[in-house]
């Protein structure tokens, strides 16, 4: 892990973040994403300054919109954002939960996925 996903981590780890498990790279479909949370099926990825690169980011995208066409919400973090700004960073994850939860989207905690 890198430095940024260790600091992450640490703020992800045991249901810190509203009581949601999250897991650390995670296999989904061909890909491994960082960090992942079954029950919100949200998928948060730290980038470092490589995926700011022209093919890579064509790369990233392309993977986002598989795993969004097979309903997964995911979040792209820098390692600078979550290096300097961790507590803003956090919150950005939290609204972000909170959006999935809205009403047209539904609280997906306790279901069967």
């Amino acid at each position: 892990m890198t430095r940024a996903e260790i600091i992450l981590w640490s703020r992800l780890r045991l249901r810190k973040i509203n009581g949601y498990k999250f897991r650390r790279q995670q296999p989904l479909y061909n890909y491994i994403v960082d960090f992942y949370c079954n029950d919100l099926k949200l998928i948060i990825e730290v980038d470092g300054e490589i995926h700011s690169i022209s093919e890579n980011k064509n790369h990233d995208s392309k993977r986002d919109n598989i795993l969004q066409l097979n309903g997964y919400h995911n979040i792209r973090l820098s390692n600078w954002e979550v290096e300097t700004e961790l507590d803003s960073t956090i919150n950005k994850i939290k609204f972000y939960i909170s959006e999935i939860l809205s009403p047209s989207q539904g609280d997906h905690r306790g279901s069967a996925t």
